[in-house]
């Protein structure tokens, strides 16, 4: 197994260097900054289906919410926003929790016969109250100068801090989620999270106080530098001619997906370090057993249930962070590009194709899918530019083949699913069972 570990990943490696040879070092650089994304997402998904059997198909949901975060975390405040409007904001927040107090109390200590109508009554007291402020404040927040601002912007703290803030973030939704749809069976649970995935990124692209909807958030702070402060410093250009580099500005930016491939090394590293020795403990070896077999695991006294809810928030957590990686690598929150299930779809079939229940396979089809998903397209255009060259330029046929190039990477994604769940069911490293662990620390 730890061959074909190797092997597997020593070809990828091979694969990254030859698009640097061929294409050019900042593609390649940018294919495996985006991979690494990929592989943290493909673990996060891993750790709710590989560990426990959890189908959540709100991946993008929690990503979008670790998006969100960055920006509240490290954007600078709009001080008009919040002088006009910040303490109804309050306001706001105070009648919400005054209300799931109230929510909480009523159901704990009135009647049986009468928790259902005074819950509704308290929920429709709470609404009109809450909407006393939220409107008016909303409206005063999106007018003050919508074409650069129109939102409260955020803490500007450094980004790096919003990473784990919105593994946070993600965590706690991954809770409240969890406390609600765990208990549904796994096909209603799966259309549970899809739906409440939809929730999560309309709010993020409609409520424009918050993140500025469809206009989208730019300038988030970097980690790293920016390539126009590298052009200008006298020790990047001789680190430069150091190394025989023609041009300053690609120089430049090579230097800065440099950067970024360290940091989400570190990250995915540190991830898969806490992954690996969850998945090895006592823990992990009952959740594996939960996943196998829940009444059995329920009959030896296993809290099913709160388990579940362990590996669910766990694992939303670290989609979380992969979504604060990607809007910090973007520099900007755009809404509209959470699609959940174009990419929940994308993440399923890293976990599959790599091996469900196995970390490093799971990291592998995070490279393998999103390299393909990148490449498919060029890949595309020359195939399909080479097998209609003898039909001529003038050929109707030549040029719609040629126009459907773009689409040879869902052909693709199709293709390697349906290949995979027929001859590699388990995977290119599937997850390891007793003998064959065994037999790897015997040798």
């Amino acid at each position: 197994m730890t061959k074909r570990v190797a092997l597997l990943y020593g070809l990828m490696c091979l694969v990254l260097i030859a698009i640097g040879f061929l294409q050019s070092w900042n593609v390649a650089f940018g294919i495996f900054n985006l991979c690494v994304i990929s592989a943290v997402m493909a673990l996060g998904v891993n750790m709710q289906w590989g560990y426990a059997g959890l189908f959540n198909v709100g991946v993008m949901g929690f990503t979008a919410l670790g998006g969100l975060t960055a920006v509240l975390v490290s954007m600078p405040p709009v001080g008009e926003a919040w002088a006009a409007a910040g303490g109804d904001i309050a306001l706001s927040l105070l009648s919400l929790a005054a209300t799931i107090v109230a929510v909480i109390y009523a159901r704990r200590f009135v009647h049986p016969a009468l928790k259902l109508p005074v819950t509704l009554v308290l929920l429709l007291a709470g609404y009109f109250l809450i909407g006393v402020f939220f409107g008016p404040a909303t409206d005063a927040i999106e007018s003050i100068d919508p074409a650069l601002s129109g939102y409260l912007g955020g803490a500007g703290l450094p980004v790096l801090v919003a990473w784990p803030l919105a593994g946070l973030v993600a965590a706690g939704g991954g809770w409240l989620i969890g406390r609600i749809a765990l208990g549904l069976r796994a096909d209603y649970l799966a259309i549970a999270t899809l739906g409440i995935s939809e929730i999560i990124i309309a709010i993020i692209k409609y409520e424009e106080w918050l993140s500025r909807g469809v206009k989208n958030v730019t300038g988030i702070p970097r980690p790293v530098p920016y390539e126009v402060d590298l052009i200008e410093s006298e020790w990047f250009i001789s680190l430069a001619n150091f190394f025989g580099a023609t041009e300053i500005s690609d120089a430049a930016s090579l230097f800065v997906k440099l950067c970024y491939a360290v940091l989400f090394v570190i990250v995915l590293a540190i991830i898969m370090w806490f992954a690996e020795r969850a998945l090895k403990s006592p823990w992990g070896r009952m959740m594996r057993a939960i996943r196998d077999n829940r009444d059995a695991a329920a009959a030896m006294g296993k809290d099913v249930k709160r388990r579940h809810l362990q590996t669910f928030v766990l694992g939303c957590a670290v989609c979380g962070i992969a979504g604060a990686m990607l809007t910090t690598l973007d520099g900007q929150l755009t809404p509209t590009s959470y699609i959940p299930l174009r990419y929940t779809f994308l993440i399923w079939v890293m976990v599959i194709l790599g091996g469900s229940g196995n970390n490093w396979g799971s990291i592998l089809g995070g490279f393998i899918i999103w390299f393909l998903w990148v490449e498919a397209e060029p890949f595309g255009n020359w195939f399909m530019s080479t097998i209609t060259a003898p039909l001529g330029e003038g050929s109707e046929l030549a040029q719609h083949l040629v126009a459907g190039a773009a689409y040879m990477r869902y052909l693709m994604m199709g293709a390697i699913l349906l290949i995979v769940m027929r001859f590699a069911p388990k995977g290119l490293i599937p997850e390891a069972t007793n003998r064959s662990t065994a037999m790897t620390r015997s040798s």
